[in-house]
């Protein structure tokens, strides 16, 4: 393994020098598993349960789960103690990958100089200390603020040092996204994501006039714009809240004497999910970038020899593509395959992009040998968002025969049937979009909000909340407050006699542990 650090070196991975490695059963992995491969994490009693689950599963299925490796520092990485040495070998230059990725990419800045096994454990005996004292009580405070650890400012909490202060938009720009789209509009992030591409790809072909031709195009679509622009006052801003730091920060209930442990284990919980948020944005990246290190890697290793056709097996299993589903080790490493091909042949400058003819672009090629310097750069500064919105393209679409399916029922037949739905790009990025980690943005209304009562607002964005959750969610947030909630979301119906599709707003009010649902007048 030291050897692979050492040829992962010299092809340009960056990471620490310490590392740490554990063979370890499969019944270690299925017990590890629910606290993500980290020992030290805390208790919770649903990791008993998919402990339980899990080793249920593991007697009807019985797999050999290759490897695990968990962002900390020093890195640790857990392997199977059924692998054959050739595999360890070829599995720890795609551990490399991952660990170049934790240690580079700007989502995990803030994960950089941490030892969160360390915190962990400190965080797993304050727990089990309170929990001596206060019982059953700590069990509730973990349960009700896991229940929206989903909504952490994970981006508003990413530094922007380096940020250039002449990328700073406008502030008829800054209106327009922030305020206007948002905050007026409501439309969902995917439409506001197109917007920003028109902006961007106008901007680029003219620096000078691509902000008033931008313009141009939403004063015709919303004439008012101008009007409701006049009348914003600049210094308002859009404020980018925390649910659970703001109840931190703000509970009466949390601020008395009698209560003020519980704001240690909110935080606790909050840190945690803050923590493995750049993981769940950065799934498909990291799977491929891990995938194409093992395969450039491991293939120019001679302790290769000898088993090219075990690899070759193993390989094509975990990075194949799926007809029905998403393989993130396949769609991340194909893509960054292409990325490669496209800068070394000069693909991704302003002159490839304006020619049509098939034959032309086929046969463009600069020669240029940026392949490896632009991958090192997608690496440090992409998620999943970025990577399928600027790369996604029809040549992709068409090079690889990817393609978006659709389900339908065959009543002759009596079967559910797969088929081809669209082999267009903008369909094929759009789904890869939807399936993105995407949870729902609440902010607080703090014109509505007080002592008594928490205000909250859904921002809609084209789909319901779950139902399902909405009591036991607002039961929690009522407990942590102190005082009754209130959320304001809207949701889509269709009629059943017509079956006309509408938007309706409601309002749910959970107080003294009873909710209550009404039409927002």
């Amino acid at each position: 393994m030291e050897g692979c650090k050492e040829r992962a070196w010299d092809a340009g991975l960056r990471f620490d020098k310490e590392s740490l490695e554990y063979i370890v059963t499969n019944k270690d992995m299925i017990n590890l598993s629910p606290k993500v491969m980290i020992p030290t994490l805390y208790d919770y009693w649903v990791q008993d349960i998919e402990v339980l689950q899990g080793h249920g599963q593991y007697e009807v299925y019985p797999n050999n789960p290759y490897e695990t490796v968990i962002n900390s520092r020093p890195a640790i990485s857990f392997y199977n103690d059924n692998n054959p040495d050739w595999m360890n070998i070829m599995i720890f230059y795609h551990v490399l990958g991952h660990i170049d990725f934790f240690q580079n990419n700007k989502l995990f800045q803030n994960t950089w100089n941490d030892d969160f096994v360390g915190q962990a454990l400190a965080d797993k005996r304050l727990i089990a200390q309170l929990r001596i004292k206060h019982g059953r009580w700590v069990d509730y405070v973990i349960e009700f603020s896991r229940s929206i650890d989903n909504i952490v400012g994970f981006y508003s909490g990413i530094s922007k040092k380096e940020y250039p202060v002449q990328l700073n938009p406008s502030a008829m720009i800054d209106f327009y996204f922030y305020h206007f789209l948002q905050g007026q509009k409501k439309l969902s992030q995917l439409d506001i994501y197109k917007e920003i591409e028109r902006y961007n790809q106008l901007i680029s072909s003219s620096a000078d006039q691509g902000e008033s031709m931008f313009f141009e195009e939403v004063k015709k679509k919303w004439p008012e714009f101008l009007e409701v622009y006049k009348e914003f006052d600049p210094q308002k801003k859009v404020q980018e809240e925390d649910l659970l730091e703001y109840i931190l920060e703000h509970s009466p209930f949390l601020k008395k004497s009698s209560h003020v442990w519980m704001k240690s284990v909110v935080n606790i919980v909050r840190q945690t999910a803050l923590y493995f948020a750049p993981q769940m944005r950065s799934k498909t990246i990291n799977e491929g970038w891990a995938s194409y290190w093992h395969d450039e890697l491991f293939r120019k290793d001679d302790r290769i020899a000898g088993h090219e056709s075990g690899y070759a097996k193993l390989n094509a299993s975990v990075t194949s593509l799926s007809r029905i589903g998403l393989n993130p080790y396949a769609i991340g490493l194909r893509l960054l395959q292409h990325i490669e091909e496209l800068a070394n042949k000069g693909k991704l400058n302003y002159q490839f992009q304006k020619k049509r003819g098939i034959s032309e672009r086929e046969d463009y090629d600069m020669k240029t040998g940026l392949g490896k310097a632009t991958l090192f750069k997608i690496r440090e500064e992409f998620s999943d968002f970025t990577l399928f919105n600027s790369f996604v393209s029809q040549d992709f679409v068409d090079e690889y025969g990817v393609f978006v399916t659709g389900k339908r029922f065959n009543p002759e037949e009596g079967t559910i049937e797969y088929y081809i739905k669209s082999r267009k790009a903008e369909d094929y990025k759009e789904m890869l979009v939807n399936s993105l980690y995407h949870p729902p943005y609440i902010i607080i209304d703090h014109e509505k909000t007080n002592d008594e009562n928490l205000y909250l607002v859904h921002h809609f964005e084209g789909k319901n909340l779950y139902m399902e959750y909405i009591p036991d969610t607002l039961l929690g947030i009522e407990y942590l407050w102190g005082g009754s909630v209130q959320l304001e979301t809207t949701e889509i119906r269709k009629d059943k006699k017509t079956g006309e599709i509408s938007q309706q707003e409601f309002v749910y009010t959970m107080k003294d542990r009873k909710i209550e649902k009404m039409k927002k007048t």
